[in-house]
């Protein structure tokens, strides 16, 4: 999610702070380019290191262990994918919710399209990391649905869609989460933009009936 760069030393060098962030990044960068090449089962402290560019003493005075990277790393990417549908629902607030829908879906796959690396922790890797891993991605399906809710509130409010039922937005995100994890292992479809479609009529589809019981 951040490119690397080089950190200047002696009295040029940026504030400890500065240097941490910017060492964390590269890290998060080394983290998911070596789990998505081996795994997470079989990736090491030492390897993410190497990748990084930096000692393994460095890792260590970020992250305690594997886990509490891949759990940091899971938070970020979610936060960054949050953070594009976000800004792409802003952009259609008072328009046509459907715009909303396609507009916001677009950012989404667009965001995992192009962090290839974090994708794969964010959707496949996470899933082999241990409890509390799994229960950082429960906690982040339910925040995503949850946002998705508070979009349809508003718009059933204003009159111009029909309320979603409560399981309803927690179904858009599993149906979506699966198959972008499906591309993202398999390859199939060759792209992951290719899902907008399919997606798009799932979401619609809810969209175009009234599913209160």
């Amino acid at each position: 999610m951040q490119e690397r760069a080089t950190v200047p030393r002696g009295r040029h060098a940026p504030p400890l702070e500065v240097r941490q962030t910017r060492q964390r990044g590269r890290l998060f960068a080394a983290a998911a380019t070596v789990f998505a090449r081996v795994g997470y089962a079989d990736a090491t402290a030492e390897a993410i290191a190497r990748e990084a560019g930096m000692s393994k003493a460095t890792f260590y005075e970020h992250f305690g262990n594997k886990e509490d990277c891949i759990v940091a790393l899971f938070d970020a990417a979610t936060e960054l994918v949050l953070d594009a549908m976000r800004e792409a629902a802003a952009r259609e607030a008072a328009g046509d919710p459907q715009a909303r829908v396609r507009t916001t879906l677009g950012a989404f796959l667009g965001t995992l399209a192009h962090f290839p690396n974090e994708s794969q922790t964010l959707l496949v890797e996470i899933v082999g990391a241990g409890p509390r891993a799994m229960e950082r991605r429960d906690r982040a399906l339910e925040a995503v649905a949850q946002y998705i809710e508070e979009l349809n509130a508003q718009d059933a409010e204003r009159g111009v869609t029909p309320r979603l039922g409560p399981h309803d937005a927690f179904a858009i995100v599993g149906a979506v989460v699966e198959l972008a994890s499906r591309q993202i292992r398999t390859g199939v479809p060759g792209e992951i933009r290719e899902l907008e479609p399919v997606v798009e009529r799932l979401v619609l589809g809810l969209m175009a009936a009234d599913t209160r019981p």
